[in-house]
C-alpha cells in the first residue's frame, strides 16, 4: 500500500531522487537546500550509496559528474551563490552529454543575497546560466508531492537525454511541511540510461541513436571514451571541423527539443469559462490558486495556468491560452522573467501584465486578488 508521511519538501527531494535510483550525492551545505544533503548523508549508506561533502559547490558538482561517468545515478543541490559557483562544470556536463541532477532551492539575491527568504530569481540562470547554446530541462515543484514526483521525473529526464536536469524549487516549497502519499515501488517509471550494444572495438562514444542520445559506457566497463569539455568529433576527441561541430552543437539542442511534448508538463484549474487568467509556479502558485477560488465564489471569471515544467517553456500552450483570454497575470518573485516568456509566446494575442515581488516574501493570497480584480 502506497505510505503517507508528512515530509519537508527538501526531504522529499532527496527521497525521490532515491526512488528514482540515485546512488551518489555530492555537495556542499547552503541555506535553504541544506536539508537535501542531511537526508541523503543519512539514507544513501543503508542502500550501498555514496554521500560526499565537498570542500565547496564547485567539487560538489564536480564529483557528481564522475560518479555518473562511473555509472551511477547522481545529484547535488545549492541555493544561491553555490548555484552559481555550479554553472562552469554544469555546462560541462551539457557538452560532455553526463546525466546529472541538480536542485536548485532559490533564495534571494544577487550574491549572498538573503539566505533565508523565498525567491524566484533563477528561472532565467536555469535556462541561460552557463556560457553556449544547449538545451534546458527545469522542474518547478509546487508542493511537497511535487517535490518527490519532480525529482523522480528530473531523473528520468536526466537519463533519457544525456543531460543535466534542474529541479527549480524555492525556500517556501523547500522548508514547507505537509502530507505527501509515497507510490509503491514499481508503479511509477524508472528510465535507466541507454547502454552500448556493441562490442568495445567498435564502439563510437558520441555517434548518436536515432533519438539523437548516444548509448554511455561507464567507466570500468571494458569501453574506452575521451571527456572533455571541448567540442568533440563523434569519438569524443576535440575538433575545429565545421561539420562536426554543426553536428554537436546542434545535437545537444535538439536531441529535447524534438521530444518537446514528452517533456512539457502543464496543469490548468478553472480555466473553462476564464477571460483572465493567472500564470504561476512553484510556492506562487498556492497564493494564486486561493485567490482564484475566492474570486470564483464572487463571480469572477478567472482562471490558472501553471507550468511544471519550467524549461522547455510551455510556449505553444500559452498562445493557445491567449486565444481564449483577455488578458494574462504573471505574479512571480523576481523582477520579471517569465512574464517575458508569456509574453513572446503570446505575441499580442492578448494584454499580459506582470506583477514582480522582491522583498523577500510570498506572495499572499489577498494581494493577488487585488491584482486580478483591478483589471477585471
Amino acid at each position: 500500500m502506497p505510505q503517507v508521511e508528512f515530509w519537508q519538501g527538501n526531504k522529499a527531494i532527496a527521497m525521490g531522487a532515491i526512488a528514482a535510483g540515485c546512488r551518489f550525492f555530492g555537495g556542499y551545505p547552503i541555506t535553504p537546500s541544506t536539508e537535501i544533503m542531511e537526508v541523503m548523508s543519512e539514507e544513501l549508506p543503508r542502500l550501498g550509496g555514496k554521500f560526499m561533502q565537498m570542500e565547496d559547490e564547485i567539487a560538489g558538482i564536480a564529483s557528481t559528474i564522475g560518479a555518473s561517468i562511473a555509472g551511477k545515478k547522481a545529484m547535488t543541490a545549492s541555493s544561491g551563490p553555490g548555484i552559481a559557483l555550479k554553472q562552469e562544470l554544469l555546462g560541462y556536463a551539457y557538452i560532455a552529454e553526463i546525466p546529472i541532477v541538480v536542485a536548485n532551492v532559490q533564495r534571494g539575491g544577487p550574491s549572498t543575497g538573503l539566505p533565508t527568504k523565498v525567491s524566484q530569481a533563477d528561472v532565467m540562470q536555469a535556462k541561460w546560466g552557463c556560457n553556449g547554446d544547449h538545451a534546458t530541462i527545469a522542474y518547478a515543484p509546487c508542493s511537497v508531492q511535487e517535490c518527490y514526483t519532480s525529482t523522480i521525473r528530473a531523473f528520468n529526464m536526466a537519463e533519457r537525454f544525456r543531460q543535466p536536469v534542474i529541479i527549480l524549487a524555492d525556500e517556501v516549497i523547500g522548508h514547507m511541511r505537509e502530507k505527501i502519499t509515497i507510490p509503491e515501488a514499481g508503479t511509477f517509471e524508472v528510465m535507466n540510461r541507454k547502454k552500448p550494444t556493441v562490442a568495445p572495438d567498435e564502439f563510437v562514444p558520441y555517434r548518436a541513436d536515432e533519438d539523437g542520445v548516444p548509448p554511455m559506457a561507464a567507466f570500468g566497463d571494458g569501453y574506452r571514451w575521451h571527456v572533455t569539455g571541448l567540442t568533440t568529433n563523434e569519438w569524443g576527441f576535440p575538433t575545429n571541423e565545421a561539420a562536426d561541430i554543426d553536428l554537436k552543437a546542434n545535437r545537444i539542442i535538439t536531441k529535447v527539443e524534438r521530444f518537446r511534448d514528452d517533456i512539457v508538463e502543464y496543469k490548468e484549474d478553472y480555466m473553462e469559462d476564464a477571460e483572465i487568467a493567472v500564470v504561476s509556479y512553484g510556492s506562487v502558485s498556492r497564493s494564486s490558486l486561493r485567490a482564484i477560488r475566492e474570486l470564483r465564489e464572487e463571480g469572477v471569471k478567472v482562471g490558472h495556468f501553471r507550468p511544471i515544467t519550467i524549461w522547455p517553456f510551455a510556449d505553444k500552450e500559452i498562445a493557445e491560452l491567449a486565444k481564449r483570454v483577455k488578458r494574462i497575470i504573471v505574479p512571480e518573485l523576481n523582477a520579471g522573467q517569465m512574464v517575458r516568456e508569456v509574453e513572446r509566446a503570446v505575441a499580442g494575442k492578448c494584454e499580459v501584465i506582470g506583477k514582480g515581488l522582491i522583498n523577500g516574501e510570498l506572495y499572499k493570497p489577498a494581494e493577488i486578488m487585488s491584482f486580478i480584480k483591478e483589471v477585471a
